[in-house]
């Protein structure tokens, strides 16, 4: 008999790092939208996403998807993760809660220090029809959002290890930056 622990609400979920304590700077921000219907609400947003990523290896070393972004849940995503040098987050508050093992860098200005997990959150959107911003199709359950997103990170993961192994070796020979698969080969 298998016992098998039940699906928590938070989703919270740690990825395996490629290399353990390799990381220099992880970045973290949150990106919304919606379960079930469209609040009346101004924004329209019930339920958030938020990443944890680094930069090199370009990897989503944690993330929790979740009906708030309080410092609580910030903090158990930073704690679940591998450790970093430096810390970089936007400008939302809750961040300033967080303890951080690291050096926190909090960019309110602008992305300077959030462009990784800026352009992972938009890859999140392009590739996941739940979290395109136009689209009519959305979960009806925050549980499909959390299993649609846990199989797109494990393959995101596998695509960017393979990817930066492959320039690596093609780097050798000359600059080639087509690769001979893509994300979607992974899912």
């Amino acid at each position: 008999m298998v016992l098998t622990k039940p699906m928590s609400i938070t989703g919270l979920k740690k990825t395996k790092p490629v290399v353990e304590n390799a990381y220099e700077i992880l970045e973290m921000d949150e990106l919304y939208w919606f379960v079930f219907h469209k609040p009346s609400s101004k924004t329209r947003e019930n339920v958030y996403l938020t990443t944890l990523v680094s930069r090199s290896p370009r990897q989503i070393v944690g993330f929790d998807v979740a009906y708030d972004k309080a410092p609580e849940r910030l903090q158990a995503i930073i704690d679940s993760a591998p450790e970093a040098e430096k810390y970089a987050t936007d400008g939302f508050l809750g961040y300033v809660d967080v303890v951080y093992p690291g050096k926190h860098i909090r960019n309110i200005r602008n992305k300077n220090d959030t462009f990784t997990v800026e352009g992972i959150n938009a890859d999140l959107r392009h590739y996941i029809p739940i979290l395109a911003r136009r689209s009519r199709c959305f979960a009806r359950k925050i549980e499909t959002l959390l299993a649609v997103v846990t199989v797109f990170v494990c393959a995101y993961n596998r695509f960017g290890l393979e990817k930066m192994q492959f320039r690596q070796k093609r780097n050798l020979e000359k600059r080639i930056r087509e690769l001979p698969f893509g994300l979607v080969d992974f899912l």
